[in-house]
């Protein structure tokens, strides 16, 4: 086995392009090369390269390749024209039951002379998201322009260029030459190329030049050198694995740093100062013990300063009171200001051409809040003014500079305003949860809001045809419907979905409210349900059970019932009813093919066995106990009565002969198995249900 090692080297890549760049890799070599059996395929990925190193055979083997030509009958036309495609002749061809057949020997082909005929085909092919042309001479394409590509055969160059017979390729070929950090030594203009021998020279080379190749290895640079900066201060940093694995993507040789906030700007909304920090400087924020900001912040140089850091801190430091002093400009600005003088403006804002205005969706929101609000508790006067005031900070100069704080400004704004805590909560938290790991919220006026916002959006996209199709979706109308599953779940709320979305479409305009696309939600919201269920590693063939047939738009009652029936299967008992219905069932769809359907109460004079008895006193006493149990909500109550047929099932499929000779006692039995599989669809389609 030989090892292969290839890097290319170009000018910065993307932080967020990085990782897929290194996949792309992966899986491109392992396709085109598949002849050579990589192995322990591993790819590096960072500012300036990404690289692949792994095993390889030596040598493509010889084959013998076989292509079928036409039949011995076919006309000598077809004949001579597979020869000519093929540029041999007749002689060159056998018969093989009935048809010629080329057969021709592959000769073995070393893995340098595979690797360099075919790299080049992978460079020019690079699916990169977005890619560059530079200089003159050439049409080659790359994220950034490449300056130097290294590719190693156990030490010994893989000779390979770019260039084709119209294109020089910038000149590009490949060597035994990289570059370490661009400005190492310290204060150095540029980086000087070292030679490379295999992939441990390759790694050590870089790291003694200050580059860390593994992204792994930076980022736990990163996350132990500013936690272990904090905590000599007392304090946590706050936690944003985004950022991290940004930096990760932005550094070589991470230098973790601590900088001061002056006090004058700690009366800036944690928020405000944390989200300034990331978007604009990639710092990170910390805090106290108690949760509240602290003043200071970290950050990670690229090289490690030869005065320990005292300039880069104070540079640092001196950028963010810049940043700072906007925000702060812009908070000051915004309070002068209410909240609710905002809303007149909201008129001239366009939430989407077919759907209106901000302010004529405002107006919706207000409706449906007041209409949410018994349901789930909350006091119907505060939902509405939550409602009212919900998208005036869309206006303000700190949402323009920082969308990312829309809701969370307007909740600030408001307690400045003096409006009601709970309005000011449900205000700051109107787009919670955000994603499956946020906070969700349990105050009654948040809950309220945050339902109406979800069902409005959900009704109005739907209704104007923006349903989201494949993996678009633009609107974020998925992460909408797992937003109202996360509040209900959360908050074990008993709503009525089908009904809260016809009152949210009678505020649509006139034409959009009979949309033949509203139909459609309900299902939407299942399938998200059937999607998170899954995440969660639960059985979501059972919750297909239990939908099917079932119009109960209750999420908390069909998830009730899901537990409840998984539960049940997870018991001897319930595995074997889940197999006597299954049998009952197929046995029924059978005859009933034959002449039925064979419905309706079985006639008892007709028992000729006294397990067929025994199923039918048993049947006759389960039923009204399941029925009764599922009216109350009582469904593991219900799983349990129908759990206890499994022995009289049992029995009965050992004993009893169903499709009997005698056509009556046959008709009969088929009717007592019908009330069998009558109930358990009362629990479930039991089809639906692996096992």
């Amino acid at each position: 086995m030989a090892e292969l090692l290839l890097e290319l080297l170009s000018e910065e890549i993307p932080a967020r392009m990085q990782e897929t760049a290194g996949e792309d890799l992966a899986r491109l070599f392992q396709k085109t090369f598949a002849a050579l059996n990589p192995r322990d395929v591993k790819t590096f990925t960072g500012p300036r390269r990404i690289a692949l190193t792994c095993g390889l055979n030596t040598e493509v083997p010889a084959e013998t390749v076989s292509e079928r030509g036409p039949r011995e009958s076919a006309p000598e036309q077809a004949l001579a024209g597979f020869t000519r495609k093929h540029g041999v002749t007749k002689d060159d061809l056998v018969l093989e039951n009935g048809f010629w057949v080329l057969n021709r020997e592959t000769p073995a082909i070393s893995a340098e002379v595979s690797l360099a005929e075919r790299l080049p085909e992978i460079l020019r092919q690079f699916p990169w998201p977005k890619s560059m042309r530079w200089g003159t001479g050439s049409s080659f394409t790359w994220v950034r322009p490449l300056r130097r590509i290294l590719c190693l055969l156990d030490g010994t160059v893989v000779p390979f260029s770019l260039a084709t017979d119209t294109d020089n390729g910038h000149g590009l070929k490949s060597g035994n030459q990289t570059e370490g950090h661009r400005f190492f030594p310290v204060g150095a203009t540029h980086a000087e190329p070292f030679t490379v021998s295999g992939f441990d020279s390759w790694r050590d080379g870089l790291r003694e030049r200050r580059v860390l190749i593994d992204a792994a290895e930076r980022r736990q640079t990163i996350l132990k050198g500013i936690n272990e900066l904090a905590g000599q201060e007392g304090l946590n940093i706050v936690p944003d694995a985004g950022l991290v694995d940004e930096v990760a993507g932005l550094v070589e040789w991470p230098v973790p740093l601590l900088g001061r906030i002056d006090e004058t700007f700690m009366e800036l909304p944690a928020e405000v100062m944390q989200v300034s920090m990331r978007v604009n400087q990639r710092y990170f924020a910390l805090r106290h013990s108690d949760g509240t900001a602290a003043p200071r912040f970290a950050f990670v140089a690229n090289i490690e300063p030869s005065d320990g850091g005292a300039q880069v801190i104070a540079g640092n430091e001196r950028v963010l009171r810049a940043r700072f002093s906007d925000a702060r400009h812009f908070w000051d600005l915004d309070r002068k200001q209410t909240l609710e003088s905002r809303v007149a403006g909201l008129d001239r804002v366009t939430f989407h051409a077919d759907l209106g205005s901000q302010g004529e969706r405002v107006k919706r929101l207000v409706r449906l809040a007041e209409i949410i609000a018994p349901m789930v508790g909350a006091n119907p006067v505060h939902a509405a003014r939550a409602a009212l005031l919900s998208k005036s900070d869309l206006s303000t100069g700190m949402v323009g500079e920082f969308p990312e704080l829309q809701g969370v400004m307007g909740g600030y704004y408001a307690r400045h305003d003096n409006e009601p805590e709970d309005v000011c909560t449900a205000i700051a938290e109107q787009y919670m949860p955000r994603g499956p790991a946020d906070t969700v919220p349990t105050a009654p006026v948040s809950i309220a809001l945050a339902l109406a916002d979800r069902f409005d959006m959900l009704v109005g996209f739907f209704a104007v045809g923006a349903k989201p199709s494949g993996s678009g979706d633009p609107y974020g109308l998925r992460r909408a419907a797992l937003g109202i599953i996360n509040l209900i779940r959360t908050n074990s709320l008993r709503l009525d979905l089908v009904a809260l979305f016809v009152k949210a479409s009678e505020a649509l305009p006139p034409a959009l409210q009979n949309a033949p696309d509203l139909d459609l939600l309900p299902g939407f919201i299942a399938e998200r349900l059937r999607v998170q269920l899954r995440s969660e590693g639960a059985r979501h063939d059972i919750l297909a059970a239990v939908s099917v047939g079932n119009t109960d738009s209750d999420i908390v009652r069909l998830l009730a019932r899901t537990d409840a029936l998984a539960s049940m299967l997870a018991t001897e008992d319930g595995k074997n009813l889940l197999a006597a219905t299954k049998r009952a069932a197929n046995i029924l769809r059978i005859e009933d093919k034959k002449d039925g359907p064979h419905e309706g109460t079985p006639d008892a004079t007709l028992y000729t066995q006294p397990e067929e008895i025994a199923l039918a006193n048993a049947l006759g006493a389960v039923i009204p106990k399941v029925e009764a149990a599922f009216g109350e909500e009582r469904y593991s109550d219900a799983m349990r009565e129908a759990a206890s047929l499994r022995s009289v099932l049992d029995t009965f499929f050992d004993k009893v002969t169903v499709n009997a000779d005698d056509p009556q006692v046959r008709g009969n039995r088929l009717k007592l198995l019908s009330e069998l599989v009558r109930m358990t669809r009362l629990i479930a389609d039991f089809s639906q249900i692996d096992g």
